[in-house]
This record gives structure tokens, C-alpha cells and sequence, in this order.
């Protein structure tokens, strides 16, 4: 590339035409010294607030203003111009908003002819100081980069087994978890503290950093228990398009009440001792399903705690069905027995598209929709709701989603004890509706508290063994405050903060969120997608968590990027294609979060080679140039 004076610039910017024309690049000048003043006075305008942070955050608090203020503009002409001229367009400012500005301005005073002084220094938010601020503080967080060579942690859900297998734990961290991650609303503070004992055991064991994040439950708004329906249990074995029998179905057989359902098992049924004791292998079953079918068992072999029977024939089993035998018993033995333990499989509500469901405020259980002689709907379907508080905070007209967003609706009437919602949004066929599933009500302005009584007595737990508290259902700044002043009340302010994104609330109060909690030496970010989605429409979840992991770098804070990374991976043990690419653009964020499942092992090294393999194609927003090998000839 030719090398060309000043001189020879002046002389091409004289041609009218040209990109560096007088006039371009005076406008430019004007505009982005508007700007520049407009952001100087927001900091002046937000001195107090600013004052009030650590001093760990003080830059970043302040740039976080500026990046509010730029981004109040619609700079997208400007960054036109100035690619055109060849010089930045602000595109990655997010993390030296006035730095980059300055940089930009002393180049066009320069194309101009025109002296400049940059009045903003390298320090303490220019580009390199703010990258290292950024690593530091997700350093003080998550503990240093793994030694794999790549930046990005990954935190892994423990799940109740972690409590007694360290096996599982150090094979978790020997694959490449870094965090792990404790959700309150799980199990208690016996199996939390077990769980802990086997994360530092394995990082004692092998050499290795592994903080804990402890979730609190939050105010937990869900629907409440329904009515059971008929007892009854269905056994199908596994059939191939032409509808031939592949595999029976797997039935183990107890005499011992409580007995746990081995892996492997389709369904489980318990029955009389002296019976069980009698069978052989190879022995048939006969019995009368529920429907009056003529159905076999075959037994199979034994196992701790009972016997393995296999059908070959979908079945019906109800409490008064009767095995019985087809050949005789010896000793004594009984010929028949009933199937005693018998799972409730239907505590469901059914709903589709049109059908009106009443949420009680009562918590007798819910119940499907009773209809007369003439299919006419009598009463409609209801259930309760755990958190009396919503019923005098929502309105007609207010949008609610029900099980992660499977079902949704308008509220159409409120009383001072039902919510009457019209279902708009469930499967034709009928979309199922059961107990302890999520509402939410994205349009509805909620004041709950978002620490509840449960999570003041976990956080006693939390705050002497965890090394970082995540924070649910924030809504607004005086929720971190509150927990704030928990944690110095037991003594625990160094204690890490990590704000939970999950509601439509949160994510618009953000910047306030930010600077409150950058009170706090500690602070990250989570990025909760499953329930920003349906908050927000999962049609605008790539923005969304765009634009919080902007608003993050900013602030100079590291970010956690959550919920479904890898998820059938994990459950299934096969990826989807495109849970790959999400795992591949998780690499922007500082760590990353695996939920638990049979196969979280396979996941853990999956993202782990994902994440290294992304570390040398992307940083941030910034495209990275490594060799390519593809074209070497």
C-alpha cells in the first residue's frame, strides 16, 4: 500500500467529490463535538449516583453513562460517513465510549487541516485499560481462565446426585467446569453443603479453581396442584413404522413399598411377595386391562429389590387390575395379585386455543372444565396460583404465559379472587397444563418482593459457602439494595453479585440495576433466556441479549450466558444443530451455563472444544483474523 503525505490528502479532499470532502468532514466534526458535550454533561448530570459505586467500577460506571448517551442517538448515517472515509464508525466503542470518540475526532481534525488535543486519555477507559479492567473483574468473579486456553468459563447446574457422587463432581471438573452452580430452589442446606464439600474436594484433588454460585429462589409465581385424575398406568412397548414390536416394554416388579425406579424401567408396578418369590424366568402373566383387553407379562430376570417383566402389547394397568399366573404356584404361593402401586399420570389440565382458564387465588386444586349432556361448558377450567399478591396487580387486557411459554393467553376479566384468561396461543390438539409450572406476566407491573422469607433464611446458608449469590426477579434498584444490605449485615459484602435478567422489568431498568450493584467490589450479569423469552417474545431474543452483553461491556462486567446451552446434548446425549451455533456465539460472554442431565459430562467437553476452538475466530463483536488454511495454495 502506497504511503501518501498530508499534503497529498489536502489535495484529494479538495475535489468536491471525493469521500474527504470539506464538508463531510466538518459535519462530522461538528456532530460528533455535539455529542461528545451531550455525554460530558450526562456524566456531570449522574455525579452523585456515580460517587456512589466501588471504586473497582468507577470507570466503568462512567463509561456505562456514556454508553447510555450514545446510544440515545440513531448513529447510523454518521457511522456511514465515517467508514467511508476509512476511519471507525463506533461500531466497538461499548467498552472506551469517549476514548473511541476522541480518536475519531483527532483523525478528522487532522483530514481538516485543523490542530487537536485529545481530552481523553488512555486511562483510565481507553481501549487496552478497559479490556484488562474487563478480565479483571471476571477474573475476581469466575477465578482465572482455564488453563485450556480459552477465556470463556463454563458453569455446570448441580444437580441432587452431586451431593453423594465426587466421582461425578471431579469428572465434571476435570472436563472442563470452572463455576458451579446451586439453585435454592432445590433440595436443602444438608445436600447444598455436600455438594460444596465435593467441589472443593475436587479442586483441592485437582489444582483447579471452582467457585460457587448459589441461585436464590425468589418469589416463585406458579400455578398450584390439581385434582388426580383415574389412577391408571400405560405400558407400550417401542414399534417400527410398519408397527412391528422393536423392544417390549421394560416393567420392574416390586413386593417393597418405596422401592426407587431403577434406570431403564418404562413403568413399575408393586404386587404381593409370596407371588413375586414364586415366578421364574420365562414365565407368562395374564391380566384384564382397563379397557377389558386380554394382556401378557413375561418375566424376566431378577434384580435387587424385584423382577424385570417385559409386554409386548400396549396395556392399560389400573389398582384393581389382576395379574395372574398360568401355571400353578408352589408352596402355598398365591396364584393372583393386584397391581397396588399404581402412578398418577394424568394431574393435567387440557387446554386449547378459545378455552377460558380461571387462576384462583384459593389453593384448593384445580380442575378440568365440566360440561352438561349437551357438551355445553358449565364451569371452566381453573387452577390456582402460588402468589395471592398478583391478583390485585394485574389487569384485563395483560398478556400471561403459562410452562415456559407452551400455552398463552389474555387476561379478559379480574375479581378479587379469579383471573378469567382466554387461551390464544396452545396445540390445536390440546396443549397439558400441570402443577408447579411458571406464569408469567410480561405486561403487568408486579411489586413482589424479590427476596422472599425462604431466600432471607438461605442466604444465611449462602453468604458463609458460596462464593457469588445470584439474585431472581429483580425489578428494580431497591431489590439490590436490599440485598446489598444483607450481605453486609452477616458480614459478607465481598460476597459476588450476579443479576438474573429474566424479566421484561429488569431488562429495561438494566443501566439502573448496573450501577446499583456496582456498589459491590464483585458484580456480573446472567442472561436468563428461557424466561426473557417469553417475557419479551422469543422472536426478539437475539437482540435482546445483544444488547445486554453491550450494555455489560460497558460497565466493564462480565456476563453469564444461560439457559438451553446444549440442552438435548446434555439430556439426550445427541446436539442439535442448532444448539452448536448458539454454544459457538456463547463465546462473547465470559462464561457460560450447562444445565444439568445424564449426559453432562459429553456436554461439558463439547463446549469446551467449542469455546477453544470460537477463542481464535471471535472476540466480542470483533471478528478475528487468524490463518486460514482453507486457500494456503
Amino acid at each position: 500500500m502506497p504511503n501518501h503525505d498530508l499534503s497529498s490528502v489536502r489535495a484529494k479532499r479538495s475535489d468536491p467529490a471525493h469521500p474527504w470532502d470539506d464538508r463531510v468532514v466538518r459535519a462530522l466534526i461538528e456532530a460528533l463535538t455535539s455529542l461528545r458535550q451531550e455525554l460530558t454533561a450526562l456524566q456531570s448530570q449522574l455525579r452523585e449516583g456515580l460517587d456512589g459505586v466501588h471504586p473497582d467500577h468507577s470507570a466503568g460506571a462512567v463509561n456505562l453513562v456514556h454508553y447510555v448517551g450514545l446510544r440515545r442517538h440513531d448513529l447510523r448515517q454518521i457511522q456511514e460517513q465515517l467508514a467511508w472515509i476509512g476511519l471507525s464508525s463506533l461500531g466497538r466503542s461499548e467498552s472506551h465510549v469517549l476514548a473511541n470518540l476522541d480518536k475519531v475526532l483527532g483523525l478528522l481534525h487532522i483530514l481538516a487541516g485543523e490542530q487537536w488535543r485529545s481530552r481523553a486519555p488512555e486511562e483510565p477507559a481507553g481501549f487496552k485499560s478497559a479490556e484488562l479492567r474487563l478480565i479483571g473483574h471476571a477474573n475476581a468473579l469466575f477465578g482465572p481462565p482455564p488453563a485450556s486456553g480459552r477465556d470463556t468459563r463454563i458453569m455446570v447446574t448441580l444437580g441432587t446426585e452431586a451431593s453423594r457422587d465426587y466421582g461425578l463432581v471431579r469428572a465434571m471438573v476435570s472436563a472442563g467446569m470452572n463455576c458451579a452452580r446451586i439453585n435454592c430452589a432445590h433440595d436443602d442446606p444438608d445436600v447444598w453443603a455436600a455438594m460444596i464439600a465435593n467441589v472443593v474436594r475436587a479442586r483441592r484433588d485437582l489444582g483447579r479453581a471452582c467457585p460457587v454460585l448459589m441461585d436464590l429462589a425468589g418469589p416463585k409465581l406458579r400455578t398450584g396442584q390439581i385434582q388426580p385424575g383415574p389412577l391408571v398406568l400405560k405400558m407400550r412397548p417401542q414399534r417400527d413404522v410398519f408397527g412391528r414390536v422393536f423392544a417390549p416394554a421394560r416393567i420392574f416388579v416390586s413386593a417393597v413399598p418405596g422401592t426407587a425406579r431403577p434406570q431403564g424401567a418404562d413403568a413399575m408396578l408393586q404386587v404381593d411377595s409370596r407371588w413375586l418369590d414364586a415366578l421364574s424366568n420365562g414365565e407368562l402373566i395374564e391380566f384384564i386391562d382397563a379397557r377389558g383387553a386380554r394382556r401378557g407379562l413375561k418375566s424376566c430376570e431378577p434384580a435387587d429389590g424385584g423382577r424385570w417383566m417385559e409386554a409386548t402389547q400396549t396395556a392399560y394397568v389400573t389398582p384393581d387390575t389382576v395379574l395372574r399366573r398360568t401355571r400353578s404356584s408352589a408352596h402355598g404361593a398365591p396364584n393372583e395379585t393386584r397391581a397396588r402401586f399404581v402412578p398418577d399420570s394424568s394431574r393435567t389440565l387440557v387446554l386449547r386455543p378459545g378455552d377460558t382458564l380461571v387462576l384462583r387465588r384459593d389453593q384448593a386444586p384445580g380442575r378440568a372444565e365440566l360440561t352438561d349432556a349437551q357438551g355445553r361448558i358449565v364451569c371452566p377450567a381453573s387452577i390456582p396460583c402460588t402468589l395471592p399478591q398478583v391478583f390485585e396487580q394485574v389487569q384485563s387486557g395483560e398478556r400471561i404465559s403459562l410452562d415456559d411459554g407452551k400455552i398463552r393467553g389474555v387476561i379478559r376479566h379480574v375479581s378479587g379472587d379469579k383471573i378469567h384468561v382466554e387461551i390464544t396461543a396452545a396445540r390445536v390438539t390440546g396443549s397439558k397444563l400441570g402443577a408447579d409450572k411458571g406464569i408469567n406476566l410480561p405486561d403487568s407491573t408486579l411489586d413482589l418482593p424479590a427476596l422472599t422469607e425462604k431466600d432471607l433464611q438461605d442466604l444465611s446458608f449462602v453468604a458463609s459457602h458460596a462464593n457469588m449469590v445470584g439474585m431472581s426477579f429483580i425489578q428494580q434498584v431497591s431489590d439490590i439494595e436490599q440485598l446489598q444490605q444483607e450481605l453486609e449485615r452477616r458480614g459478607r459484602a465481598e460476597t459476588g453479585i450476579v443479576l438474573k435478567i429474566e424479566t421484561r422489568r429488569a431488562f429495561e431498568n438494566l443501566p439502573d440495576l448496573m450501577l446499583a450493584a456496582m456498589r459491590s467490589p464483585k458484580v456480573g450479569v446472567m442472561i436468563a433466556r428461557g424466561d426473557l423469552a417469553v417475557e419479551l417474545g422469543y422472536e426478539r431474543m437475539a437482540e435482546v441479549q445483544e444488547e445486554i452483553m453491550w450494555l455489560a461491556e460497558a460497565a466493564h462486567l462480565p456476563v453469564i450466558w444461560a439457559t438451553q446451552v446444549l440442552e438435548t446434548l446434555a439430556k439426550h446425549g445427541q446436539p442439535s444443530r442448532a444448539e452448536i451455533t448458539d454454544a459457538a456465539m456463547s463465546e462473547q460472554a465470559e462464561c457460560v451455563m450447562l444445565n444439568k442431565g445424564p449426559h453432562v459430562l459429553e456436554a461439558i467437553e463439547a463446549l469446551d472444544d467449542i469455546l477453544s476452538r470460537m477463542r481464535a475466530h471471535h472476540h466480542k463483536k470483533r471478528a478475528m483474523m487468524r490463518q486460514l488454511h482453507w486457500w494456503s495454495t
